[in-house]
């Protein structure tokens, strides 16, 4: 690949990262803009039942305390599908056993263990150049050098353990060489 064609991938991988952290930015506004909503919601429940509870019967403020609850949900509901735009555009998911967010291609949670449904296994572009890993001995996968479980097969990881490998990931481009 000639000098000129790198700048050029170079370049257009640079404008892509920052188109990505825009649409990030925005959305991360979107969820910001919800919560503030919520903790207005959130006050007018505390002045309802307040108001209820000085003319002495709490039971009045029971239906608007409901419509308020019923707003609050809703715009629950908007946070987690912004915040799954969120993990989309990173090419990320969460484990329902820990809530641990890892990349999309990982197979089995690095923290606890559980394999992920086959949907979501989708291959993630490999962005890890020059990091340490930590290499499975059962599957050979590699794992970054936190994680207690394998994200190939699920089995748990040692420290460091007589046939866990380390290996430093190189460009497969060069072979390593530069």
């Amino acid at each position: 690949m000639s000098l000129f064609e790198r700048m050029k991938q170079g370049a257009s991988e640079a404008a892509r990262k920052v188109e990505q952290t825009v649409e990030i930015t925005r959305l991360k506004s979107q969820i910001s803009s919800r919560e503030k909503e919520m903790d207005k919601l959130y006050a007018r429940i505390g002045q309802s039942v307040y108001r209820s509870y000085i003319a002495g019967d709490v039971s009045t403020s029971e239906e608007e305390v409901m419509d308020y609850c019923a707003e609050l949900t809703g715009l629950e509901q908007e946070i987690a599908e912004i915040q799954t735009k969120i993990k989309d555009i990173k090419l990320e998911k969460t484990c329902t056993g820990c809530e641990t967010v890892v990349p999309v291609s990982v197979r089995y949670c690095p923290e606890c263990g559980k394999k992920f449904p086959e949907e979501q296994q989708e291959k993630a572009p490999d962005t890890s150049a020059a990091e340490i890993r930590v290499i499975c001995s059962r599957c050979g996968a590699e794992n970054d050098m936190a994680a207690r479980y394998c994200i190939g097969c699920g089995d748990e990881l040692s420290a460091i353990t007589a046939d866990a490998k380390y290996a430093k990931k190189d460009d497969e481009d060069d072979g390593g060489h530069r």
